[in-house]
């Protein structure tokens, strides 16, 4: 599991709408899917374990060595189980462009005024070596666009430069306009208008963003000044500038500091004299997502995708961080899933929807394979995308969790896009597995924003129903004592195939998932 830094996790920007009508939740196939579910074994989890998270794998760091070992070891996986590659041209790996980035060099002129990198502007967006001028800037205020308010009425800012500020309006008596309560709304939380605002104006075709925040300036400056290192998704596409300002641009745009705007302000063109450059200085890495597919009996055209991801953090420091639980454990876990599925197919009883194997890498870099499998490169339309069972982390238990049953597992998201699929995971718990479902980290004000750190979010974001399956955090999390010795694999066993039940029931039954909660 990723850490909670990525600038990818915070993007929030749900787009389409669902029915609110409710369906059955009964598959209409007699086959007890038990018989296949006991082939999960945590004899052969633990055998599949120890040797993906082992040193000989060299902790599977996202492009190295270690990792193209990793994805060979899946597909062998997948070969030998007679479940064919998810693409058309058979080949198991689908690649993803990445690229290491270097510090580039970033300038930035308004009004004749020549602004200085990291002190006065930072530059968020990795992108293709590009210049920009402008003789004008849209200022949007707080730039949102809500049902409840927006500072796009009557503008186009199509090839634009537009300036916003962090923050949303308050009506005069101190409530929120948008809420219409003394509590703000998803607007004002930074870890999401960071990226919510920024792919409105994306949406929208501005061609670069001037977003001041100046309480996180100092924090975004140190992050994204020393980017050195970090990887990044190479886009088919030229990237709109995305630039953090501080005071002294806000001052040469608009000759003063702008630090809230009024309700009654939704935006203003003014003249101003821009000139943006990024050069771009970073080296192109490869690396690979591994997909498999079973291909539905009755509706191939509608797909479940079951994911982990295969990545780690590599060797640091001469320590091989062999990732055994993240994200070790949710690999092996698809890998038995996969092979329960294969013996019901094999045996006449194959899902009635197509099932997909997603091992996903660079997780650990910013949810980059995930995100270039829904953003840039889908094997399969997101539109016919049922569902995403997404496993990262479940082979050990989280010490900060003092009451309840150790036979347990963190549900994230299983809720918040689909009853449908809520009220599955309940029904095929209760029927099946008897593990106590702990939604502690479901809650929208869940400060560790797990919701947001795994790569089922890529889906969710899209508007695919998901479950995260998490055991929480430990004192291995991240460190090179992530070790398989330490797994307890009869959870192991127990937690995948509750994964496996609620699949065969998503993939078996007559209707599609509703999806009643899109925002």
């Amino acid at each position: 599991m990723k850490s909670i830094f990525s600038i990818a996790s915070l993007s929030l920007l749900f787009i389409a709408c669902g029915s609110s009508q409710k369906s059955k939740t009964t598959t209409n196939t007699t086959t007890d899917p038990s018989v296949y579910a006991k082939t999960i074994t945590q004899e052969e989890l633990k055998t599949a374990l120890y040797q993906y998270a082992s040193d000989e794998f060299e902790g599977r760091e996202t492009g190295a060595e270690g990792q193209k070992k990793a994805v060979e070891f899946l597909k062998e996986h997948y070969i030998q189980y007679g479940i064919p590659a998810a693409k058309s041209d058979g080949n198991y790996f689908q690649d993803v462009p990445l690229q290491l980035q270097s510090k580039p060099e970033v300038k930035l002129t308004v009004n004749d005024k020549n602004l200085t990198s990291l002190e006065d502007f930072v530059s968020i967006n990795p992108m293709e070596t590009s210049t920009l001028n402008a003789n004008e800037i849209v200022n949007l205020g707080y730039g949102i666009e809500d049902d409840k308010f927006s500072n796009y009425k009557n503008v186009d800012i199509k090839d634009k430069v537009v300036f916003f500020i962090n923050g949303e309006p308050k009506n005069d008596d101190g409530t929120y306009v948008i809420s219409g309560t003394k509590e703000d709304s998803k607007w004002s939380n930074f870890r999401q208008e960071f990226a919510l605002k920024r792919d409105i104006a994306m949406k929208k075709g501005a061609k670069a963003v001037l977003y001041y925040n100046p309480k996180v300036f100092a924090m975004a400056a140190l992050r994204y000044g020393t980017s050195s290192g970090r990887m990044s998704l190479v886009s088919k596409d030229k990237k709109m500038f995305y630039f953090l300002v501080n005071t002294e641009t806000v001052k040469a745009l608009f000759n003063k500091d702008i630090t809230s705007f009024d309700k009654s302000f939704t935006n203003e063109t003014k003249p101003a004299t821009i000139a943006l450059g990024y050069t771009n200085k970073s080296k192109a890495l490869s690396s690979e997502n591994v997909a498999a597919i079973i291909k539905g009996s009755e509706k191939p055209n509608e797909y479940v995708v079951i994911s982990a991801h295969l990545d780690h953090e590599g060797i640091k420091d001469g320590e091989v961080y062999n990732g055994a639980d993240d994200d070790g454990s949710g690999t092996v876990a698809v890998l038995e899933i996969a092979q329960a599925f294969a013996k019901a197919k094999k045996e006449g009883h194959g899902p009635k929807r197509s099932i997909v194997f997603l091992n996903v890498t660079g997780e650990e870099k910013g949810l980059l394979g995930s995100r270039h499998y829904t953003d840039n490169d889908p094997i399969f339309p997101l539109e016919n995308t049922v569902a995403n069972l997404n496993i990262d982390m479940i082979g050990r238990t989280d010490p900060k969790r003092k009451t309840g049953d150790r036979n347990y597992i963190y549900l994230i998201g299983s809720d918040k896009l689909s009853t449908d699929l809520h009220n599955i995971s309940e029904d095929v718990n209760t029927k099946y597995t008897n593990i106590e479902l702990d939604y502690t980290f479901n809650d929208d004000n869940d400060p560790n924003r797990f919701y947001y750190r795994s790569d089922h979010y890529n889906f969710a974001k899209n508007n695919i129903p998901v479950i995260f399956y998490f055991n929480g955090t430990h004192d291995d999390y991240h460190r090179p004592s992530d070790t398989p010795d330490k797994i307890e694999y009869d959870l192991l066993e127990n937690r995948a195939r509750l994964v496996f039940y609620t699949a065969w029931e998503v993939a078996n039954r007559d209707a599609r998932l509703v999806v009643d909660k899109a925002e």
